[in-house]
């Protein structure tokens, strides 16, 4: 009996690592894409341009957002670090960059995050790690230049953080937005002009 339990346990997390793998898919240009459309009833243009500028602002701060040319959408670009190792002793393997578009009107919002490109690290002689210079494989050129383990290990990590990202977008939009700071200041009466 105690076997059957532990070979269940096991297996669970293998079933939640495949479908992430799967989450991931191919746009129209052959290139990775996780893509999501969100109907959000209620909400209007301006309020999802306000919440999602406080989101990208507040969750990652180090994106870089591009101006919005079209008042409907927003786009930008980011990156994040694949680590491996356990716990106490993790090191980083290289970063992913990637481009996010989230476009939006009245009541639905629809975001993607594409154009992953992995950067490898390498430790460098002070002993940190460092991103090799003109070194980037893009994720769908991926099964020439990286080995396989490398780049399913990147496909997974690319799914998780493009699900994290979807999720907390939601959680971001069904927010509802602070009220303004009051001001403490005194009234002050004038008497001179009334």
């Amino acid at each position: 009996m105690k076997k059957i339990v532990i070979a269940l346990l096991l297996l669970l997390p293998v079933k939640a690592v495949m479908a992430q793998k799967d989450s991931l898919s191919f746009d129209e240009h052959n290139k990775y894409i996780y893509y999501d459309v969100v109907v959000q009833p209620g909400l209007t243009a301006d309020t999802f341009q306000n919440r999602m500028l406080y989101f990208l602002k507040v969750n990652y701060p180090q994106n870089k957002t591009d101006k919005i040319s079209d008042p409907g959408s927003i786009s930008g670009s980011g990156k994040f670090l694949i680590l491996s190792g356990i716990t106490a002793v993790k090191h980083v393997d290289g970063a992913i960059s990637y481009t996010f578009h989230i476009e939006y009107k009245d009541e639905k919002y629809r975001y993607w995050l594409t154009g992953l490109v992995f950067t490898p690290y390498k430790v460098d002689r002070y002993g940190n790690s460092v991103p090799e210079e003109g070194l980037g494989v893009e994720l769908e050129d991926g099964a020439k230049k990286l080995d396989k383990a490398e780049l399913n290990k990147c496909l997974d990590q690319s799914a998780i953080y493009s699900i994290q990202f979807g999720h907390k977008l939601r959680e971001y939009m069904v927010k509802v937005s602070a009220a303004p700071a009051r001001d403490n200041k005194k009234k002050t009466i004038d008497t001179k002009n009334w």
